[in-house]
């Protein structure tokens, strides 16, 4: 293999460097390939990414997994009702799933850095409506409950999108390279897991230590700084929007079957939202059978961190694994494990158990965000990750809901057999499309 005969220091990031350009370095076998070993899968991507990146990246998308459950406690907190908490929660989900995908339509068409940079300022001024709308009410019996419920739409449906925006962006500066795209879906997934876990801890901290509509106030200035920061990365060339004609010819509709591939991953991630909302609900019903229902999301943590911890493993899966049948194999995983759910009858066996499950759960999610940009159309990339990330909102809408219900006559064993419930029918997606799939084979 021939040596690297340019420094390193003098080699341009990938944020820098034409996609064309990439790929003829790897098919020529340069030194940029010889850093990549060098440096490690996961340190190839701060050579990728250029400086910054991946702090900036990280931080943007703390807003996003803070705005629910701060909405949450928010409205709860004013009105002194954990329906309309509920309400305004809900609403902010149901915003997410209809704003993400325009999102990113949006970005597919003129570009990420316009597209965030206009959604960072309308996500700063929906904040502000809704901290107006539940402190400027005069009645004494708190806000209109149906306008606080509005400005959570609104808070929901303007929150960028960093997290899908972000793996177009990887995509393009993998330049079609399978294994450094594994590894930066894996540090995506892995990113997604650990601001869902920090983003409620830091909504529970302020809003105990200070005030409950503190935590908006961090989640505005991270928006304004930190997404604008990530708009204007050198990243965003990686993500150009899609020259007219092909524009055009994206608006003309697809042969049915390759619709059907799209969205296949979408409902596995709707089936994903779905076993993640059941299991949320799931523990609450458990833990308060022990008088410990506040430890619910203690108790989540669990499941989330030992999935991003597998998610991290992916990278070093062999390429002839290839991503249909990941999918297959990790959500029977799923299917398999989540029956566990019904053995413990203590907090202990547990969070044992939320180890165990969580260890498929991780690789799932890469491999469906893979599938999904290997099946989406180029000039539709971006609508599609945000498809992607909007299922796992609606799903979690949905699995809560369905596992509420569930456990009101059936305890928390019921709400738990929602979320198998979910994991088997990711198992039947999955298969269908590994089926699509070896038909192009």
């Amino acid at each position: 293999m021939p040596t690297a005969t340019v420094p390193t220091a003098a080699v341009p990031t990938a944020a820098e460097q034409p996609a064309a350009e990439r790929a003829a370095e790897r098919r020529r076998g340069t030194g940029r390939r010889a850093a990549r070993r060098s440096g490690g899968r996961y340190g190839r991507l701060l050579e990728l990414g250029g400086r910054g990146f991946l702090p900036i990246a990280f931080v943007a998308r703390l807003p996003l997994a803070m705005i629910t459950v701060g909405a949450l406690t928010l409205a709860t907190a004013v009105t002194g009702s954990y329906a309309v908490g509920g309400a305004a929660a809900g609403a902010v989900g149901i915003g997410s799933a209809l704003g993400g995908p325009l999102m990113g339509h949006l970005a597919d068409r003129v570009g990420q850095r316009a597209v965030l940079l206009v959604s960072a300022l309308a996500h700063t001024v929906a904040i502000g409506v809704l901290l107006v709308t539940a402190h400027a009410g005069t009645d004494p019996a708190g806000p209109a409950v149906p306008l606080l419920v509005a400005a959570a739409l609104l808070v929901g449906a303007t929150c960028p999108q960093v997290g899908p925006l972000a793996r177009v962006r990887w995509r393009g500066l993998t330049g079609g390279d399978r294994q450094e795209l594994d590894t930066a879906l894996s540090y995506e997934s892995t990113a997604d897991e650990l601001t869902f876990v920090l983003g409620p801890a830091l909504v529970g901290l302020l809003a105990s230590l200070l005030a409950p509509w503190t935590p908006f106030v961090l989640a505005a200035v991270l928006t304004l700084t930190m997404v604008s920061c990530f708009a204007v990365h050198p990243t965003h060339r990686a993500a150009p929007a899609a020259p007219r004609p092909r524009r055009r010819a994206a608006a003309a509709p697809g042969p049915g079957r390759d619709r059907v591939l799209v969205l296949l991953p979408v409902l596995g991630m709707v089936a994903m939202g779905t076993f993640f909302g059941a299991v949320q609900n799931a523990l609450s019903a458990f833990g308060g059978e022990f008088g410990a229902q506040s430890a619910a999301g203690l108790l989540y943590a669990v499941l989330g961190i030992s999935s991003a911890a597998a998610a991290l493993s992916v990278a070093w899966w062999p390429q002839r694994f290839r991503p249909a049948a990941r999918w297959v194999a990790s959500a029977g995983a799923m299917a398999v494990l989540s029956l566990l759910f019904l053995l413990p009858g203590d907090i202990v066996p547990m969070l044992a158990v939320l180890l165990l499950v969580g260890l498929p759960v991780g690789p799932t999610m890469v491999t469906i965000y893979t599938i999904g940009g290997d099946v989406a159309r180029p000039e539709r990339l971006g609508t599609v990750m945000t498809m992607l990330a909007s299922g796992v909102v609606l799903g979690t809408a949905v699995g809560a809901a369905l596992a509420g219900l569930v456990a009101e006559t059936a305890g928390h064993r019921g709400a738990f057999a929602a979320a198998i419930g979910a994991a088997c029918a990711m198992v039947l997606i999955s298969a269908a499309l590994a089926l699509l799939r070896r038909r192009d084979h």
